[in-house]
């Protein structure tokens, strides 16, 4: 038993640990983010909106590529990568009645 809570908590550890890697792998100043997003992709912003804590939520995409890619920046200015893709679209759908 003793062995197998051992095994657990050292699996356990290393999850964490490569979790917070891949976490530093996909998150950097917001200038280098965004210079990156613009030159190698040619993304602009396309929206933005407020997340907990004060983070701050961005959508990225480009017309003439249609990529497009989520990023969150913290307050400490740290931008991370959240989501991206392919075959972005603008919708000009109205808003639904308020119920």
């Amino acid at each position: 038993m003793k062995t197998i809570l051992l095994k657990l908590t050292i699996g356990l550890g290393i999850m964490v640990l490569a979790a917070q890697q891949v976490s530093a792998q996909n998150c950097a100043p917001r200038e280098d983010v965004i210079k990156r997003l613009a030159q190698t992709y040619g993304e602009t912003r396309r929206g933005i909106g407020i997340a907990r804590q004060g983070a701050v939520m961005e959508v990225f995409a480009s017309d003439q590529t249609g990529s497009w890619t989520i990023v969150v920046t913290l307050p400490e200015g740290v931008t991370c990568l959240i989501a991206s893709g392919q075959s972005f679209e603008v919708l000009a759908e109205a808003l639904p009645p308020n119920a």
